[in-house]
């Protein structure tokens, strides 16, 4: 089957590949095709930036900047855009780029085998931040620079070279010129034959329809580890990202809509502001830049019973809006789930949009994440508890749970003991009990049975005591400055 031509700028330039296998990672194209060796493959699997490169996309007239894992991003998803490695930051007299110089000034490098991607992360910061006027405090450093892992240990001074790019001498990309370039690649960006792209939703179910065998993709994140883990090759790729309607939040009196091709940054962006309690949950999910590539549509898709939105999403009792050429259908995110990875969509469904309630003025909502490291990491157990209390009794509640069971899971024989009653400590105490009971879990490489069973009721007592007040047990309230100091 034939493949389109891949074509985006690099270093200001037109970059034209041809014949580029569907299942071929940007990574391959980079290092094996381009000859760009400075992007490095770690683990192939997005968990430790080595391979990070940038992104730069037009975007309602202005350019965005977008640092992603290039070992699971596909080859064929850049087409249209502009790509950044670590090759193309010095200037033409070989002058470092400032997120080049604040690393070796601040002795950033050790072993150097992550450098490449640290300093691609730091570009993407400098472009988004620095070039705005905005301060790049420790705490967004950190923040941003979590889906890069340095084995050295080297943080502290990856974190100093963060906060001093500010202070060299500035460097500007011709956003003008670049943004004529994208324009002049946006015509023909549908894909055909291997590929298909479609940047309408009628196109995009349509071309569903026409090809229920296509692989469907939204970010790669997961898919991308069957390419790169499982060495699974797909004869027809169907990416839902560019299709236009789908890339938006809608603000509805109720609700609001998150299209399946909206990024998890964004997503979440969305979340938090309805909901700020939400922020260090959603600065926990991977790292930045999977929350850039990954979208939440195909996070809800994918199902894993390990996956941290969909327990949140089933405690604020979100919807999917399922769709295929000529109609559409809501279903309950608990309800889209029949198994391990499996779910009710049709042959030629997909999953168009989340609709997630806005928040209820007597809501108390918390977000826990177990996981064996804070940042970058995935959940032994992920517990989502949302309550609504009026005169001190629980008027309305939704418990989504994750890692406790083969699909994410609403706990609802804990939703049906705590409905009605009295919010004391006896009642959660009891609620912990029922929880516990509530699900088998497995034991596996990240936590035993016992042990998510023993968190799961430890946590909703943890809910009990943030709900009285109690605000220093938790992570969130950790500032590493005031230790220090």
């Amino acid at each position: 089957m034939d493949t389109k031509t891949i074509r985006f700028i690099r270093r200001g330039e037109l970059v034209a590949l041809g014949n580029v296998p569907p299942s071929r990672t940007l990574l391959e194209v980079l290092r094996e095709d381009l000859g760009a060796t400075g992007t490095k493959e770690g683990c192939g699997e997005g968990d430790c930036g080595a391979c990070t490169v940038v992104l730069g996309e037009a975007v309602d007239g202005q350019l965005r900047y977008r640092a992603v894992n290039s070992c699971i991003r596909l080859a064929h998803s850049v087409d249209g855009l502009a790509v950044w490695t670590v090759e193309d930051l010095a200037g033409p007299d070989g002058a470092l780029h400032p997120a080049q110089e604040a690393m070796v000034r601040c002795h950033g490098s050790q072993c150097g085998f992550c450098t490449p991607g640290f300093v691609m992360s730091l570009f993407g910061m400098y472009q988004n931040h620095v070039c705005h006027g905005r301060t790049i405090t420790r705490a967004l450093a950190q923040e941003e620079l979590s889906g890069n892992l340095c084995r050295c240990t080297g943080y502290r001074p990856i974190l100093d070279a963060a906060q001093q790019m500010a202070q060299l001498p500035r460097v500007a990309v011709d956003e003008p010129a670049l943004l004529a370039q994208l324009r002049s690649l946006a015509a023909d960006q549908a894909g055909d034959g291997a590929y298909l792209a479609p940047t309408t939703l009628a196109g995009l179910l349509a071309a569903r329809a026409a090809h229920p065998q296509a692989q469907v993709v939204a970010g790669c994140t997961d898919v991308g580890l069957w390419v790169t883990k499982q060495h699974r090759e797909f004869a027809q790729v169907l990416d839902v990202t560019r299709a236009a309607e789908l890339r938006r939040v809608e603000d509805y009196p109720q609700h609001i809509a998150i299209g399946a091709a909206v990024s998890l940054t964004d997503a979440y962006a969305a979340l938090v502001a309805q909901r700020p309690q939400l922020k260090t949950f959603a600065d926990r999910f991977a790292g930045l830049p999977v929350r850039n590539a990954g979208t939440l549509g195909g996070n809800v898709a994918n199902g894993s019973p390990i996956g941290d939105s969909m327990p949140l999403l089933i405690a604020l009792g979100a919807r999917l809006v399922l769709m295929r050429e000529g109609g559409h259908r809501h279903v309950a995110l608990e309800d889209f789930y029949t198994g391990y990875r499996r779910n009710v969509l049709a042959a030629d469904e997909l999953v168009a949009w989340v609709l997630v309630p806005k928040p209820h003025p007597a809501e108390f909502l918390r977000a826990y994440k177990i996981s064996k490291r804070f940042d970058d990491d995935i959940s032994a157990v992920c517990l989502v508890v949302r309550l609504e209390l009026q005169d001190g009794r629980v008027a309305a509640v939704g418990i989504g749970a994750g890692g406790v069971a083969a699909t994410p899971v609403r706990a609802v024989r804990t939703e049906a003991f705590l409905a009605g009653r009295p919010w004391t400590e006896a009642t959660a105490r009891e609620a912990a009990r029922v929880l516990r009971d509530e699900f088998q879990p497995i034991s596996d490489m990240r936590a035993s049975a016992g042990y998510r069973s023993q968190v799961l009721g430890n946590l909703m007592h943890r809910l009990w005591l943030e709900s009285q007040g109690e605000d220093r047990i938790n992570l969130e309230r950790f500032v590493l400055e005031e230790v220090a100091a």
